[in-house]
């Protein structure tokens, strides 16, 4: 790999399967280290939901996020230990949504056990705000920023993701999200998909979990991350445990700014990027930002 300066960036919900972290755990001592540990902190077996599911309790919101935090951690762990030099110090790192929370652990900013605690109680808080309003999202394909904030703005619904040119999700209500999806359509939006989540994340109707999630956060015990993070909400350096915390809380609610966060580390210098978790979501938005970036997946580092 060339002495460019580099990036860890890592997934966030979604990224999921079945399966994932299976090999790495079966052949890695480092990998099945970090699994024994998240089990221990939650006091049930994580690991067995990643490798056999079922998908639909792993693909619940409390189990979903701490099962892919742990698997980033796990794959980070296996390449630093096996891939002899192959994985490049980072000068900064970035997460996608939750992915933001295994970053504060790839930093030293939080340790795995809170980490996973933590976003355990994230789900949950999420999940409940989702039951008490009940809503979802959508993603555009191909829509102009411009026209789905016009949209947004008529029907109700809210920019809750500007992941790459060309890709936005929306969060709202259902009945904001029908009148959106109609509006859309006149406006010769054509590709929606709707996104298996149990909320409608990053927008208003998640405030019901702030305060709680809020009181979580202060129970853990920050650090300094040992190299900037870039809030995917401020698209911001986070370097102190103050700026973390506030950063966390907002994002419940706020948009996440994949685009900008990405454009923003390759203003500063960033000449590759290292995918480091589940699948390949992270490489596939930046090569759409920057069809030239150089991108590697810590699974590629790992060797037996």
């Amino acid at each position: 790999m060339s002495n460019v300066e580099t990036a860890w960036v890592f997934p966030g919900q979604g990224s999921q399967s079945v399966g994932m972290g299976a090999e790495i755990y079966s052949r890695n001592r480092a990998a099945r280290s970090v699994y024994e540990k998240a089990d221990a902190a939650l006091g049930f077996s994580l690991s067995t939901l990643c490798f056999k599911g079922p998908e639909d309790e792993l693909t619940r919101t409390v189990n979903v996020q701490p099962a892919i935090l742990v698997t980033g951690i796990a794959m980070l762990e296996a390449a630093r230990e096996t891939g002899k030099g192959a994985l490049p110090a980072p000068s900064s790192m970035a997460g996608h949504s939750l992915g933001q929370y295994t970053a504060l652990v790839a930093s030293g900013a939080l340790s795995l056990e809170e980490a996973v605690i933590l976003v355990r109680e994230r789900g949950r808080l999420m999940y409940e705000a989702g039951q008490a309003n009940p809503g979802g999202m959508l993603a555009l394909i191909g829509a102009e920023e411009g026209v789905v904030a016009e949209i947004c703005a008529a029907s109700g619904a809210e920019i809750s993701n500007l992941n790459s040119p060309g890709q936005i999700i929306v969060s709202g209500s259902l009945s904001e999200l029908e009148t959106f999806k109609l509006k859309a359509g006149e406006k010769g939006i054509r590709r929606i998909l709707p996104l298996k989540v149990s909320g409608a994340f990053h927008s208003k109707y998640m405030r019901p979990a702030a305060a709680g999630l809020s009181a979580a956060i202060e129970k853990c015990h920050f650090k300094q991350p040992c190299v900037p993070i870039i809030s995917n909400v401020s698209v911001a350096e986070l370097r102190d445990e103050d700026s973390i915390k506030k950063d966390l809380v907002k994002q419940l609610t706020a948009c996440v700014r994949w685009q900008q966060s990405v454009e923003k580390l390759l203003k500063q210098g960033i000449g590759s990027f290292v995918e480091i978790g589940n699948g390949q979501v992270i490489s596939g938005l930046i090569k759409r930002i920057d069809p030239n970036a150089v991108i590697y997946h810590a699974g590629e580092l790992i060797t037996a």
